[in-house]
Parts: structure tokens; C-alpha cells; sequence
């Protein structure tokens, strides 16, 4: 019987803001390219990051944010985004949102989700809360049923909602990776040896991730 060789290993940051459409088609572009490599052990871990964090804790209208934003340019930057997303399986349904949140709250869950081992599980609800079911995820309710759904217990969520736990440790990693020069979102960060912008197809980040292999294998000087 011959040795099997040792599994191969990498850990996945992917910077993120749960408004973000391009950073749901990354998502679906990432699953993609993992699927593509099964002999890998893979952590992907998701990081905060704010696309607009002066929003109001209540949130803004979503057609007039969009326009005091965009102007005349929101149907067709909008329609560009949603044709990508058909082609990763999302039926984007950005008519049916009607707020824009600030994602403060929802950046906290995802952390706290980490530990209860449904990070994945709650990034993809809440994307599909907002982009498919049109959902306010600025409204703790919407929070705390996504977190009950996706395995954690509600009662504990509810009660860290209702206070301050986590603000300054959201807001100081999305400081870290703006340091870093993280200017948009999604970012992926592969391996912590090489950085990624965009929501880029499947095989480029097959092509990211080797590189980022071959990196950790190089001897250190």
C-alpha cells in the first residue's frame, strides 16, 4: 500500500460587503473554482468590509440613494450587473429592494457566525435576503431570523444586537484592509501571499490559488 501524500491546504479571506452584487457573483465564481479543485482543504473566511458606512442605522431609500449616487447611469450599470449574475445563477431582483441598509449589524452576525460555524450559511442568506427576496438586512428582526435558519441560536443574537459588541472590531478590520490597499470589493486574499481584486471567473482563480500554493512553498530568505 503506497503513502498517500499529504492534502494540500489554503485559507481564502474574501473582503466583502453584503450590499454588493459583484461580491455574490464572487461568491458563485469561487465555489465554482473550488469545486474544481476537490484534493484541496480549504478555510474560507469572510471579511467586513463597508461600501457606504455613513448610511443611517435606519437606512436610506433605496431608488433615491441610487440615483443621488448613479444619476442617469443606475439601468444600465444595473442591468450590466444583473446579466452577470445570470450567467453565475443568480436571479438578481434588485427591483424588489426597497432600502438601502448600513451592513454595520450585518458584518457583526457574520463574525460572530465564524464560531458557530455558519459563516458560509449566513453570508449566503443574507445575500439572498437582499438580492433575490429584496429584504431590508439593516433590520435586526431579518438578522436574527437569517441567524436562526442557519443554525445559531436566536435568543444570543438578538441580545448582541441590541448592544455594541463587535462595532470597533468590525470598523478596525475594515480600516486593516483598506491599509492594505483594499480599494473595492470583493477582494480575495489567498493564502496570505496574494491579493485578488473582483469578481473574477472560475479560472482565474484556479490560476490565483496555484500561485498562492506555489508562493507558501517557495523557502523563506
Amino acid at each position: 500500500m503506497t503513502d498517500q501524500p499529504p492534502r494540500r491546504s489554503i485559507a481564502i479571506d474574501v473582503v466583502s460587503d453584503a450590499v454588493c452584487p459583484w461580491c455574490y457573483i464572487g461568491k458563485r465564481n469561487l465555489e465554482a473554482a473550488l469545486a474544481d479543485l476537490p484534493e484541496l482543504d480549504v478555510e474560507v473566511r469572510w471579511r467586513p468590509y463597508q461600501l457606504d458606512a455613513t448610511i443611517p442605522a435606519e437606512g436610506v431609500d433605496r431608488k433615491a440613494y441610487l440615483q443621488r449616487k448613479f444619476g442617469a447611469r443606475v439601468d444600465e450599470i444595473y442591468g450590466r450587473v444583473k446579466d452577470a449574475g445570470a450567467a453565475a445563477g443568480i436571479p438578481f431582483a434588485f427591483e424588489d429592494i426597497a432600502r438601502s441598509p448600513n451592513t454595520l449589524d450585518a458584518h457583526r452576525l457574520i463574525r460572530w457566525a465564524a464560531s458557530a460555524g455558519a459563516q458560509d450559511a449566513v453570508v449566503e442568506r443574507l445575500f439572498r435576503d437582499f438580492f433575490i427576496e429584496g429584504k431590508d438586512i439593516g433590520d435586526r428582526a431579518v438578522l436574527i431570523e437569517a441567524a436562526r435558519d442557519c443554525g445559531m441560536d436566536p435568543a444570543v443574537v438578538a441580545d448582541l444586537l441590541a448592544g455594541d459588541r463587535d462595532k470597533d472590531s468590525v470598523r478596525e478590520e475594515i480600516a486593516s484592509a483598506q491599509h492594505i490597499g483594499v480599494t473595492g470589493v470583493p477582494f480575495f486574499i489567498l493564502g496570505g501571499k496574494l491579493g485578488l481584486p473582483g469578481a473574477q471567473p472560475p479560472d482565474v482563480l484556479k490560476r490565483a490559488i496555484d500561485k498562492a500554493l506555489e508562493k507558501a512553498d517557495e523557502p523563506r530568505s
